[in-house]
């Protein structure tokens, strides 16, 4: 090769080195700048955001599929990286594929391109065998094109099937729902092994509000038909809720800090911290001949390691307390009755140590969560 002839390649290798560098800051700009203040106007991160505060810092995050959707749909407005941010990185130390939806795109809506880049996500976590992590915040199918989403065998409908898949190879599932997730979209974080939402801004319902108003005329707000206190106290089918974004986020890392990992089961142990209750401290807490009330939560923090226990669905199924925790340094799950006699979001009272239908439910979630995070 002359000299030339390896010129004339740099430069033409440079230039479209350099073209792809324009080309993606673009596909970063998502829905384009006002979708973003928008975002920013109800206290809200961009997807990007998102995935950079969740992800470890001294740790590569590498995106997959930015070009996805790259100059489709342009009758529709396009959909930049196919609607959805995605990659595998870390969080926690532990590697794991992140999807993020992005609601500056048409509100996070689903393309068919969308439902393809998200089957490819998941496809890598079940031939990795790694836990994947989804950032909800979508508006559902695009409805212009909802008949070329939903009813194909690789169309969007799949991700339920994969969802229900990965649960039973043992792949870990988290959501957080961080806005609206509508409609068909709504089943996915409910499929999950673990749902987190945020109290104003994330909700889950398959109708809105105003289907609700045309189909039996009862006018309702999004919080009391899916918002977080309804589905973490009443319907019971998200576990935490949260009063922001980063929160909740905070949260994910405590739950993939303590997943156990494939080689040693879940013998996860770090450096052990004492207690923040004296263990003797049981026996003032317990009354003589234990008959009276006394708050469970006390005599855990009598065992666990200071500040390590974090409840699961804290507001439903009160008469059992389920959660996380560190013994010892050692992960953990934790079941016991409460003692206490509490009431619920629909102000029945319970009595402490009788295992009610809400509670058993609640329970045996837990169990199923221990086992996927080998725990068992």
């Amino acid at each position: 090769m002359t000299n030339i002839e390896f010129n004339k390649n740099e430069d033409a290798m440079k230039l479209a080195a350099s073209q792809v560098k324009q080309r993606l800051a673009e596909i970063y700009e998502g829905g384009g700048k006002k979708a973003i203040e928008k975002q920013r106007e109800r206290n809200k991160l961009t997807a990007r955001e998102r995935i950079k505060y969740l992800c470890d810092a001294d740790k590569p995050f590498v995106e997959i599929g930015a070009f996805a959707g790259y100059e489709m749909y342009s009758e529709h407005g396009g959909c930049p990286a196919g609607g959805t941010v995605s990659g595998v990185g870390y969080v926690s130390g532990r590697q794991c594929v992140v999807v993020a939806n992005d609601q500056t795109v048409k509100a996070g809506a689903w393309f068919p391109i969308t439902g393809k880049k998200n089957l490819r996500m998941q496809e890598i976590a079940m031939e990795n065998h790694l836990p994947i992590i989804y950032l909800v915040d979508s508006a559902g199918v695009y409805l212009p094109m909802q008949d070329e989403i939903f009813p194909d065998k690789e169309h969007f409908g799949r991700i339920f099937r994969n969802n229900a898949k990965m649960s039973a190879m043992g792949i870990t599932q988290i959501a957080a729902v961080l806005g609206a997730c509508v409609a068909g979209g709504a089943y996915l974080p409910i499929m999950s092994d673990e749902t987190l939402m945020v109290q104003g801004n994330g909700s889950i319902f398959l109708a809105g509000p105003y289907l609700v108003k045309a189909a039996i005329g009862e006018d309702i707000d999004i919080e009391t038909l899916g918002g977080a206190t309804t589905h973490t106290a009443i319907s019971g089918i998200a576990d935490y809720k949260f009063d922001s974004e980063k929160e909740c986020l905070d949260h994910v890392k405590k739950i993939m800090s303590k997943l156990g990992k494939p080689a040693n089961a879940g013998f996860d142990r770090i450096a052990s911290v004492a207690p923040k209750k004296k263990d003797n401290d049981i026996y003032g807490i317990i009354s003589d001949g234990n008959t009276k009330p006394y708050n469970v939560v006390d005599i855990i923090e009598c065992i666990a390691d200071a500040n390590s226990f974090d409840q699961f669905k804290e507001d439903y199924g009160k008469t059992i307390v389920c959660g996380y925790a560190r013994v010892d340094g050692w992960a953990v799950g934790i079941i016991a009755n409460q003692r206490l006699i509490v009431k619920n979001k629909k102000g029945e009272m319970q009595l402490g140590g009788v295992i009610y239908n809400d509670s058993a439910d609640k329970a045996a979630r837990f169990i199923l969560n221990c086992n996927q995070k080998r725990f068992l």
